[in-house]
């Protein structure tokens, strides 16, 4: 079945699978998708019904973003439309197909409004009976009508469906300042309401869902999600049909909330009333972290609610203002993204997305140059430019993620061309000191507004983007390596070189009062040291210029935004300042995690403010582009890494960083040969690590010299496991095979 919008079929009465929201969105005039359903044991001998309800979805988006003027001038691709084969095999061997035409019958029924912003309207008094059952008498309805859409390409479905995912119950039930009730679910969600409600016939129940209360507690806020980006309010309407039980829950949108005010029911809300579901794109948890730290674990889960909450067929910002694929964003949690869940199949169809988005561009150096370029946003109608260099290297880095954490050099080799041909539109911006003249910026550091207080974001736009451009350099030159490009994998490695250079020439200062050096922010610095484009020579005095303006001019705060707070605990921990990076994570006052914690979010929000100062929290409560930085508590903390030499976990590193508050840690990391298991424990510096090495792998556990020294596996000293078993040790890191290990060595801090 493919739908051009959304649908939900029904056979002899009962609906087809478990599914929601079908199918994943797209670019549908290039790409659309269809889903396969195994309806064997749901035939029935003799006469069957195939019963149809279409919705809008991203397809019909001809009232949201109307007033945008980064959207696309006609919003709807057309109205929705759908196609349907039924491929059916008789017990005889005969084989018949059933298809969708123009005998088939439509109507409209009782969604008399729906939009994928908006929410749904549903009038009870024009139900149809039972019309997606067998004999239902539909001879007033009209004949379907034909359409021949704008459709390139229709392919079936791959990633896993969008499926409702767990009801929450009310957690406190109140009434706000107007005397409506307010219910708090107690976690920000993506889905929709379920409700039970007996009031008089034509009675309208109103719903207004929010992520947050006013600053004083008194009524719902909706600053977050009350149409400030798309124009319109989430609100769900329904009008009773009788003075009976009604039950409802809608069909075609979904909101980010925590909260929901209803109005036009008589008595006090409860569970058996109202309740929230989650809804979303069912993938696979397959890795786990869990510390001795309590407010670390807080901060897991958070980032896992808030990548959750943000994919429907497509990696969002958010679930409620804007539902877009920024492709920033996107390569901001992916790492991140990739420890916790079985994401191999999204991210393939998300680059679909993006390739599809594509639009011809000419040079900025040279404009006779034509390049295809991506756009800020894939997929759909809202496009907000071409793609600035660290949002469009996103088109570089889901392919380079997808190699490291699987194996897998699929994307590497499909889109190699189109990749080369970004690389060089991004060359095109080169001024003559070697640097790129285009970038977005860090997105949304502390207190950062960019029309009330751009000079927050203190880390130039162009020198975060040409960080992350000479990391993808250096990506390249491995991506030309697997497709045997040796010209281009000259060439890359020739403008990486060049970039490096170029790039501390223009960038690197000194930090006045000092003997520090640093590259002007905190994200500018962690980027280069993440990166390796910091000269040997210089990397003590980097790092220590790095902790010179945390400590000693941020007060203990960092003042990253997401290209920076990515990277920063990790930079830290490797160098040695691992207490550090668990001060600024844990610190309560503004601005850290944990600050946002204690101001009572479940989710990261977009932006970085004092709320307690204001009206109400503004912008969007639920972006996942601030989760990326909890891939540190797998790579420091847990310590492991897929080698970039040995993809996909078949070599992996195993080196714990933490800070002495840590006890204890253990990870559980997805491999396609199994999983990684990394439990340690400290005692008196003695570290006792219980590693797991999956089958057909290598770990490469990296220690100082002291750590080696002192390094015991299975009770056996070094020298006497050596003498029993099979043991590399290569520049200091021990080599073991697939396995499990009892390891102990006295950790160095």
């Amino acid at each position: 079945m493919c739908g051009l919008g959304y649908y939900e079929i029904y056979l002899n009465g009962e609906k087809v699978g478990d599914h929601v929201l079908d199918p994943a969105p797209s670019n549908y005039d290039k790409q659309a998708y269809y889903v396969n359903y195994d309806i064997t044991q749901a035939v029935q001998s003799g006469e069957n019904a195939f019963a149809i309800i279409l919705g809008n979805g991203f397809y019909g988006q001809n009232i949201s973003w109307k007033r945008d003027p980064e959207s696309e001038k006609d919003l709807a691709y057309g109205p929705p439309a759908v196609r349907l084969l039924v491929k059916l095999t008789y017990e005889d061997g005969t084989v018949t197909d059933f298809y969708t035409d123009k005998t088939w019958k439509e109507a409209t029924g009782p969604i008399v409004f729906n939009n994928i912003y908006g929410g749904d309207t549903y009038d009870a008094n024009y139900e149809l009976g039972d019309w997606t059952a067998v004999n239902y008498d539909d001879a007033s309805w009209e004949n379907a009508k034909e359409t021949k859409p704008k459709l390139n390409k229709i392919s079936a479905q791959q990633i896993q469906p969008i499926k409702k995912l767990k009801v929450l119950e009310p957690q406190n039930i109140f009434k706000g300042a107007d005397g409506e009730w307010i219910v708090d679910f107690g976690q920000n969600i993506a889905g929709w309401v379920e409700i039970n409600v007996q009031e008089q016939k034509n009675q309208l129940i109103e719903i207004i869902t929010t992520e947050a209360l006013l600053t004083n507690g008194k009524d719902i806020f909706l600053g977050s999600t009350g149409g400030g980006a798309n124009g319109m309010p989430q609100i769900y309407k329904y009008i009773c049909k009788s003075d009976q039980l009604e039950s409802w829950e809608p069909k075609f949108s979904y909101h980010g909330f925590r909260y929901a005010k209803i109005k036009g029911v008589t008595s006090k809300p409860d569970a058996d009333m109202i309740k929230a579901v989650l809804v979303a794109t069912d993938i696979q948890e397959t890795g786990s972290f869990t510390s001795s730290d309590v407010l670390l674990n807080k901060m897991h889960n958070i980032s896992k609610w808030t990548i959750v909450d943000n994919l429907h067929g497509i990696p969002e910002d958010c679930p409620h203002r804007e539902k877009c694929g920024w492709l920033g964003d996107a390569h901001a949690f992916c790492e991140y993204a990739l420890y916790n869940y079985d994401m191999y199949d999204f991210y393939k169809k998300y680059m679909e997305d993006i390739r599809t988005q594509m639009r011809p561009t000419k040079g900025h150096n040279n404009p006779e140059q034509k390049f295809q370029v991506p756009t800020m946003i894939a997929p759909g109608k809202r496009t907000s430019t071409y793609a600035k260099i660290d949002w469009g290297v996103a088109f570089m880095y889901l392919p380079w993620y997808n190699y490291k954490f699987y194996g897998d050099d699929a994307l590497v080799k499909e889109y190699y061309d189109d990749m080369k041909n970004l690389t060089d539109f991004y060359l095109n911006f080169k001024d003559e000191n070697g640097i790129m003249q285009d970038g977005m910026g860090d997105w949304c550091p502390p207190l950062w507004d960019r029309r009330k207080n751009p000079s927050a974001m203190e880390c130039d736009p162009i020198i975060s983007a040409n960080a992350y451009f000479y990391d993808v350099l250096n990506i390249m030159e491995t991506f030309a390596k697997i497709n045997n490009d040796a010209v281009y994998e000259a060439r890359m490695k020739k403008e990486k070189e060049a970039l490096k250079k170029a790039f501390n020439h223009e960038f690197l200062v000194s930090i006045p009062k000092t003997k520090y050096k640093w590259y002007q922010s905190q994200t500018a610095t962690v980027q280069a040291l993440q990166f390796n484009m910091v000269q040997e020579k210089d990397i003590e005095n980097v790092v220590n210029g790095l902790v010179h303006d945390i400590v000693e001019v941020k007060g203990g705060h960092h003042s990253t935004g997401i290209h920076g707070n990515r990277y920063i605990y990790t930079v830290l921990s490797k160098h040695k300042k691992a207490d550090l990076a668990y001060q600024i994570l844990t610190t309560p006052d503004f601005p850290s995690q944990t600050y946002v914690m204690n101001s009572g979010f479940t989710t990261w929000p977009e932006r970085q403010f004092e709320w307690e100062k204001m009206e109400g929290p503004t912008n969007s409560l639920n972006h996942p582009m601030h989760s990326g930085f909890a891939a540190y508590f797998y790579e420091s903390l847990g310590g492991i890494e897929s080698s970039e030499s040995h993809s996909g976990y078949k070599l992996f590193t195993v080196d714990p960083e933490f800070p002495r508050e840590i006890t204890n840690t253990e990870v559980d990391v997805p491999t396609p040969y199994g999983s990684i298991r990394n439990k340690w424990s400290i005692n008196n510096g003695l570290l006792n690590m219980r590693l797991e090495v999956p089958f057909n792998t290598k770990a490469k556990v990296i220690l100082t010299t002291d750590e080696l020294e002192s390094l015991s596996i299975n009770s056996n000293l070094l020298e006497d496991y050596r003498s029993e078993n099979t043991l590399d040790i290569i520049d200091g890191a021990v080599i073991l095979g697939s396995g499990d290990y009892q390891i102990e060595y006295l950790k160095s801090f």
